[in-house]
């Protein structure tokens, strides 16, 4: 998998409503025996029938929810199925606390902010470092940035990259 571009590439935003958990889009209990590279291609049908499709047709985007996204989620599978979908980024009203963790350990970059006024389809650039969303009609949101620290980990790909590029790295 590609490591995630956090250096503000605009993308299509992809909505998405309140309480989707995992069971939504990657649960391999509806599709026991089938590949992580299956479930990415057929993510979501529940819920948007063809935006698996569409998104990795597309080059990727931005998935945008409300409230909850990947509530009651452990599933760190859920992770990979969003980048293999070609997901660049997360842009949710509140998050899953697991879910949350397991994107930034994982590598996908997430940010909590009001997302009401972000329409299917729209050209965002989101800007993690500084919690900026903009829009194509040049409207900005402010959502809760990610420290430096965080975005560190994402931009290596994860937690387990990250500490394989820095053998020496501490919390001090």
């Amino acid at each position: 998998m590609a490591i995630i571009n956090l250096h503000n590439a605009p993308a299509r935003a992809y909505l998405l409503g309140d309480d989707v958990n995992t069971d939504l889009h990657c649960s391999s209990k509806y599709l026991p025996g089938k590949s992580t590279e299956y479930i990415a291609g057929v993510a979501f049908e529940e819920l948007s029938p063809g935006i698996a499709k569409i998104i990795s047709g597309a080059g990727g985007g931005f998935l945008v929810a409300g409230h909850h996204f990947g509530i009651n989620s452990s599933r760190e599978q859920a992770v990979h199925v969003l980048r293999m979908m070609g997901v660049k980024g997360i842009v949710a009203k509140s998050f899953g606390r697991q879910f949350f963790r397991n994107a930034i350990n994982n590598g996908l970059p997430v940010l909590e902010c009001d997302t009401s006024s972000i329409n299917d389809g729209d050209l965002l650039t989101v800007d993690f470092a500084s919690g900026m969303v903009r829009t194509q009609d040049g409207s900005s949101i402010q959502g809760l940035s990610l420290p430096k620290e965080i975005l560190s980990l994402i931009d290596a790909g994860g937690l387990i990259p990250f500490l394989k590029n820095n053998p020496h790295w501490n919390f001090a």
